[in-house]
């Protein structure tokens, strides 16, 4: 009988001890994680994206440095110049400087409200439809109805 209360204690032991060692996982995880994050923490801290804000001159079109000629809903324009200007605000104009070939230079003016998606801008135009381009240090390319603008501050 002795035999059999001596095994019911061991198992009564074992059963109490399981507990506190499963109080005492939380912790050690956490010291675990604390050790593994301070490994991987980086020297220095990362710069948030630049502000993109500015405004940038119009360089090419279509890799064609401006001055160029495109072709465009059948119209083969010269563009003189262009200017994109990006407010902090979230707001954006673009103004671009043509001839065509029948004479004269124009000039449309064009604004728009932005998101911002990192180096992404994506505008969509008063009157118009919605272009996507990318700020890159000190250079915004816009894709145009499959024009690229390539402009720079």
């Amino acid at each position: 009988m002795k035999q059999n209360q001596n095994n019911l204690n061991v198992e009564r032991r074992l059963a109490t001890r399981h507990p506190h060692r499963l109080c005492m996982l939380p912790p050690l995880l956490m010291v675990v994680v604390v050790v593994v994050w301070a490994g991987c923490k980086q020297g220095a801290p990362v710069a948030a994206d630049p502000d993109p804000s500015g405004t940038y001159s119009l360089v090419s079109v279509n890799g064609n440095k401006v001055p160029c000629t495109v072709t465009h809903e059948g119209a083969t324009p010269t563009i003189k110049a262009g200017a994109f200007v990006i407010n902090p605000g979230g707001t954006c104009s673009s103004r671009v400087t043509f001839s065509l070939p029948s004479g004269g230079d124009s000039s449309r003016e064009v604004k728009a409200n932005y998101t911002r998606q990192g180096s992404r801008l994506t505008m969509r135009w008063e009157g118009a439809g919605m272009t996507t381009g990318t700020v890159q240090g000190d250079t915004f390319t816009m894709d145009n109805e499959g024009m690229i603008f390539a402009y720079r501050k």
